[in-house]
């Protein structure tokens, strides 16, 4: 698997995965992690993390909202969290294999086109 530049990511789109999709390796998951700056590999290189820090409440759910209405367009569904007043971050990672697929840096790479 090659990683792909966010350009050629975001010109795709999630496909629905309801299992038997391989999931990436480690080192392809660090490889394609690396073309999405500010994201970063958690709980063993099964999910995709990024932390943002907003003004204020309300630009945190302002962003939240973006990504809950792009997520609604890609069916692919991302964790959203929002600590204190204005700290958020978005994991990522497809629930029907337990780890990484295409589809999370598709949409990594999508949430940074909308990100503020």
């Amino acid at each position: 698997m090659q990683p792909q530049q966010a350009c050629d990511l975001t010109a795709k789109k999630c496909v629905p995965c309801e299992g038997g999709v391989p999931k990436y390796s480690a080192a392809a998951a660090e490889a394609q992690v690396a073309a999405l700056p500010g994201w970063r590999l958690t709980h063993d290189a099964t999910r995709i993390r990024r932390d943002w820090r907003f003004r204020n409440f309300r630009e945190c759910v302002k962003f939240f909202n973006n990504v809950a209405a792009l997520a609604e367009r890609e069916q692919h569904h991302p964790d959203l969290h929002l600590e204190g007043y204005r700290n958020a971050w978005v994991e990522i990672f497809t629930h029907a294999i337990g780890g990484l697929s295409e589809n999370d840096f598709i949409l990594a790479a999508k949430i940074d086109a909308i990100a503020p």
